[in-house]
């Protein structure tokens, strides 16, 4: 096992990037970041237990997890899709694309899109051998380093892996806002022993997943729902009663809401009656304003979660309807 430990963090040492001064800055040594930022976004899956068999599906989750390492290199009118380190990796000896039913592989594709590659690929597999090393915390920490030490300058590099424990802790502090309260107090002690985890980080990033989920991307509100294969979404988690008044994250304290809805709501311009309805503010109608569709959504019942336990607490609503909403 140690034999082909050594074997593959060669492999991972040795991925073919794109090499090029005028791309890339020596944070990069010049050179592509996709391939790692792509690998390290899948360790992080498995370490989370978002991945729990050999095979890697490209999933707006996982599109999401890589954008969010690319952020912190690239500046913000750069985008980087997915779709082109997962493409390519099939370069290396470790990594499988599966065609969908009646595809073959073929090499050379300009598959310059998600979209694209879902329509060609159901996804890949690491090779036999590789994965289980990748289910050993020890075998894949080593993996991981080797990823941040050879593609990322020195100056970067604890900025990848404080980033990539956030990826992890955060996904593991959404789960238990989902599951079992015992599961919740036992991850919050947790993550406040940790001393290279911003605690602040993992509840915000952690509440906003769960809440996300549960309204698979839809606002609570309007019920506009988009997302990109690149994995951007236009809604957000915004907490009923503040965090700085409840420090509460359960999800019942939360509802997804796009940007025009959060902030309408943030100014008490919207809100949720007692029968899950929705409120408009009578200042939305004034002769300054020009509400467009908000003055539709009056009286319109809000999206929820699936399951009734996760529906927003009345008393978290009374509570934004007493001090947030504008009755006049």
């Amino acid at each position: 096992m140690c034999g082909r430990l050594d074997y593959f963090l060669n492999a991972f040492a040795m991925l073919r990037t794109d090499g090029s001064k005028k791309n890339w800055t020596s944070l990069t040594y010049n050179r592509s970041p996709y391939k790692p930022f792509l690998l390290l976004a899948v360790l992080d899956f498995i370490e989370s237990g978002l991945i729990v068999r050999n095979f890697i599906e490209p999933s707006f989750e996982l599109a999401q997890t890589f954008q969010s390492y690319c952020d912190l290199l690239l500046p913000p009118e750069r985008k980087a899709s997915m779709s082109y380190p997962f493409y390519h990796l099939e370069s290396a000896a470790f990594w499988e694309l599966k065609p969908q039913p009646g595809q073959q592989h073929q090499r050379g594709l300009a598959v310059s899109s998600v979209k694209r590659l879902r329509q060609l690929y159901l996804g890949a597999k690491f090779s036999d051998d590789l994965y289980p090393l990748l289910q050993m915390p020890g075998s894949r920490d080593k993996l991981r380093m080797v990823l941040i030490e050879k593609y990322f300058s020195p100056e970067i590099r604890q900025t990848i892996l404080e980033h990539s424990l956030l990826n992890c802790q955060s996904a593991v502090y959404s789960t238990s806002l989902l599951t079992t309260q015992e599961m919740f107090q036992d991850f919050k002690q947790t993550i406040n022993q940790s001393p290279l985890v911003d605690v602040d980080k993992v509840r915000d990033q952690g509440f906003r997943k769960a809440v996300v989920k549960l309204y698979d991307h839809r606002c609570a509100l309007c019920g506009i729902k988009m997302l990109t294969p690149e994995g951007h979404t236009i809604v957000d988690a915004a907490h009923i009663k503040p965090w700085s008044v409840s420090y509460n994250d359960h999800p019942t304290n939360g509802i997804a809401l796009c940007k025009l809805c959060h902030w309408s709501y943030d100014e008490g311009l919207m809100s949720v009656d007692h029968n899950y309805l929705v409120m408009i503010s009578p200042v939305v109608k004034n002769d300054h304003n020009l509400p467009g569709h908000m003055l539709t959504l009056s009286d319109r019942p809000v999206f929820r979660p699936s399951e009734s336990r996760f529906w927003p607490d009345q008393e978290n609503l009374a509570w934004h309807r007493r001090e947030r909403f504008t009755k006049k």
